[in-house]
């Protein structure tokens, strides 16, 4: 498995190693020793498929407090999206600052997304579906958002905000500067 450290390097680009031939593909596509031996250590505990019909679907930017707060891996198995994770933790030095990375079915990369952040993502192709897998189960009392284009956010989204398609949930998140300090930061010693 291939691991890339982000701009922010808490969130980690996974690409697992896939073998072709006549008959298809076989890929690991996540293995506990593996992420263990890139720093990361997850129990996950539940698996969660998205279909998006259109392309300039924005999904996010989403989270779950503690203490029922989630790691997620992500990956799209048809299609293509910009995905995308904000630093939300209070006192981290790139609070409020985000990274974007394309992930699709064609490049195979995944995302690790660390508790902590807020996350989210835009099709960029219709009929596109997104797996992920998190380490704590869906707690609707703790399911908060954050605006997915709050100008102090900087994201270059490939949509406008009258050209996305979002939930009407997903459009009344509070901004960055409105958020409780939900996080905290603890840099490692």
């Amino acid at each position: 498995m291939h691991v890339e450290r982000l701009a922010i390097p808490d969130v980690v680009v996974l690409t697992p190693r896939i073998f072709r031939d006549a008959r298809g593909f076989f890929s690991e596509t996540w293995n506990r020793r593996a992420l263990g031996e890139a720093g990361i250590e997850a129990d996950f505990v539940q698996d969660n498929h998205s279909l998006s019909r259109d392309k300039g679907v924005v999904r996010g930017l989403h989270f779950q407090t503690p203490p029922h707060a989630q790691d997620k891996l992500v990956r799209v198995i048809r299609g293509r999206v910009l995905d995308v994770a904000v630093d939300i933790r209070r006192g981290s030095p790139t609070f409020g600052r985000h990274v974007a990375v394309e992930l699709s079915a064609e490049n195979w990369r995944q995302l690790w997304v660390p508790r902590g952040f807020a996350h989210g993502f835009c099709t960029l192709e219709p009929d596109t579906e997104v797996l992920y897998k998190v380490t704590d189960y869906y707690a609707p009392e703790c399911d908060e958002g954050l605006l997915w284009n709050d100008p102090a956010l900087g994201i270059d989204w490939p949509v406008g905000e009258g050209e996305a398609i979002l939930s009407e949930k997903d459009r009344s998140h509070p901004r960055l500067a409105e958020l409780p300090e939900v996080f905290q930061f603890a840099a490692v010693q």
